[in-house]
């Protein structure tokens, strides 16, 4: 009878102690979650100040966060100065860079030889590309830092089309380049100004690579989560290995570099289509042309 009593006080106790290391787990746990939790939304504050683990954990994030706090706090800080220095410096230029314009337009209209007029127009041509450069790289910095924000709304897509499509139709008819439209119609949460500036970018590339003779196609496709503007090229392609690396900042592909450019369009274009929720991708196959297609939600 004794031996009976015995194992069921054991039983007993081993119950209970399953129990209790169950019920430290869960509390622990249940620390730990309300611990990330804080963390996250930026009000964790240590609790416990004694010798157990948990407050030492505490202590660690803790110091982590703070730490964290003060090296995002400097990198912003960097960003705002590197912005407000490419300000400064587009500010600056903006004078010099119109008034070589000016005389190159005036070098132009005097009665130079073939190699006068050739340079003239190169002086132009690198003051206007110059000029573009500044201009992207004001705005991609002001995108980086949130000093220009984008106002993502829901709306009907078409007419940021057809204002691009208008931008670019003179250009495309004097190079002999087709610019059509397929079908238009859609909507989705987009800002209208940059979602322009960001299909001008794209416009601009396609008549660029596009040979005389060719097509330039816009469309738009909708998908359950997304819509789509499609601009589709005649151009060269792009080789699969360099479709990753075309958006980043300055990259030019190898076959681009006869081509007027600084490599920043692209990379702008990104930077517009992931801060209002969306992406941009390209299907290209190397002679094939291009199909460069901008992603923004539906309603």
């Amino acid at each position: 009878m004794t031996g009976y009593i015995l194992a069921g006080i054991v039983l007993f106790l081993a119950l209970a102690a399953i129990v209790f290391d169950r019920w430290r787990t869960s509390r622990t746990m249940k620390r730990l979650d309300q611990m990330l939790t804080k963390a996250m939304n930026g009000s964790f504050t240590e609790e416990a100040f004694d010798e157990t683990r948990l407050s030492a954990l505490e202590s660690r994030l803790s110091r982590f966060l703070a730490a964290s706090t003060v090296s995002a706090g400097k990198l912003q800080e960097q960003r705002d100065q590197l912005s407000s220095l490419v300000s400064d410096i587009s500010h600056q230029t903006k004078t010099p860079v119109a008034n070589i314009l000016l005389y190159a337009q005036l070098l132009e209209e005097q009665p130079l030889t073939s190699q006068g007029q050739d340079c003239a127009r190169a002086v132009a041509a690198q003051a206007e590309k110059l000029q573009t450069l500044m201009d992207a790289l004001v705005k991609t910095s002001r995108l980086e830092t949130g000093l220009l924000a984008l106002h993502p709304k829901p709306g009907d897509i078409r007419p940021v089309i057809h204002r691009a499509m208008a931008q670019y139709l003179p250009k495309a008819e004097a190079k002999g380049v087709g610019l059509t439209a397929g079908q238009t119609e859609g909507s989705g949460v987009f800002d209208p100004k940059w979602t322009e500036e960001a299909l001008c970018n794209l416009l601009d590339n396609a008549v660029k690579y596009t040979p005389p003779g060719g097509t330039v196609t816009v469309e738009v496709r909708s998908y359950e989560m997304f819509a789509a503007v499609r601009v589709a090229d005649n151009g060269p392609g792009i080789p699969e290995g360099e479709q990753a690396k075309i958006f980043g900042r300055f990259y030019r592909a190898a076959n681009t570099y006869q081509k007027e450019g600084v490599g920043i369009g692209l990379y702008l274009i990104r930077q517009i289509a992931e801060g209002q929720g969306g992406y941009v991708k390209v299907s290209s196959g190397k002679g094939g042309g291009s199909v460069f297609s901008l992603y923004f939600p539906r309603q």
